[in-house]
């Protein structure tokens, strides 16, 4: 298959690439079937020759989907592109996007290695990243929130975050390709699927390109503060025999948070309390009072104090 795209759309992916830092290396490229990813998939073909192997992950989650799966097959075929077709080690249960996305990332990593590929592309693009920003808005996130999708997240990639979705449709047009249909991209009961819906509905003054300014502003922020952090924390924070003490008093309250999330994690690396939650703590710290976390003992004062609670029964047994 010979397909002809815009040099402009094929120029703007190669930046990409190379601010990326893999515009050389052998890339394994998320393709699902729908616009998004059939995008990627033809820009990649024409900027890595030879370098590309295209994987779709079928989630098994509808009857349609392994059909689905060998539509894309078919059109790498047809394109040259090395394809490959994974399935969940187990069945997806609980909330389907979180645990989809969970299993998918794993199933991606394991096939870069196998096909010995640095890299893994992911179709995220600008329409995605604005939609991304409001529902985190909407919850109440903070810095690192509200910096979005990350252009790069360890291997994986997402060069197409400066695209927007009318452009992507438009390179599956110039390409000939007719894009899958996913039923649950109508599904407004996901939140992403009903903020797309609303975006797409409503006069808004919210462009897709100037969200990118912004994340892309709040991503510089939050890459900031943790090597503030990371400086902070390695002079702050000290251990004596099993207590964790971390002088913080004299800090932004942000920083105060953060260097307290810092304890917390070397104290339990499985804890994972919510904001408001550490919103509470850190007052309580603030005001020089005795907290509990979890199972760590929180004190509070010039120098706060973090330990293990003894076990429930240990307790009982002392009274």
């Amino acid at each position: 298959m010979q397909v002809t795209l815009k040099p402009v759309f094929l120029d703007r992916f190669r930046a990409a690439l190379c601010r990326l830092g893999c515009a050389d290396d052998r890339l394994l490229c998320a393709v699902s079937g729908g616009p998004d990813s059939l995008a990627l998939l033809l820009l990649a073909q024409q900027i890595l020759p030879g370098k590309l192997v295209a994987v779709t992950v079928d989630h098994q989650l509808r009857s349609d989907s392994a059909n689905e799966a060998q539509v894309v097959a078919k059109i790498c075929r047809d394109l040259g592109v090395s394809h490959i077709i994974l399935t969940p080690d187990e069945k997806i249960v609980g909330n389907l996007q979180s645990s989809a996305r969970t299993a998918r990332y794993a199933l991606l990593e394991r096939a870069a290695d196998a096909e010995n590929c640095q890299h893994i592309a992911t179709a995220h693009h600008a329409d995605d990243q604005l939609e991304t920003l409001l529902m985190r808005l909407a919850r109440g996130s903070g810095v690192d929130g509200l910096s979005g999708i990350r252009a790069r997240n360890g291997r994986v990639v997402r060069p197409l975050l400066e695209f927007t979705k009318a452009e992507l449709i438009d390179i599956c047009s110039s390409g000939g390709i007719e894009a899958v249909n996913d039923p649950s991209n109508a599904n407004i009961d996901f939140d992403r699927v009903a903020m797309r819906r609303w975006l797409a509905s409503t006069q808004h003054p919210f462009p897709a390109t100037r969200a990118l300014r912004t994340t892309s502003a709040l991503a510089d922020a939050s890459d900031a503060l943790v090597w503030m952090t990371d400086t902070l924390a390695a002079q702050r924070i000290r251990q004596e025999n099993d207590i964790i003490i971390c002088k913080a008093s004299d800090l932004p309250r942000e920083l105060k948070r953060r260097l307290l999330i810092r304890c917390l994690r070397k104290m339990d690396s499985n804890l994972a309390p919510r904001g408001d939650a550490i919103d509470r703590l850190l007052t309580d710290l603030e005001n020089a009072q005795a907290s509990m976390i979890g199972n760590i003992k929180c004190l509070g004062g010039a120098d706060w104090q973090f330990s293990k609670a003894p076990p429930r029964r240990a307790q009982e047994n002392s009274l």
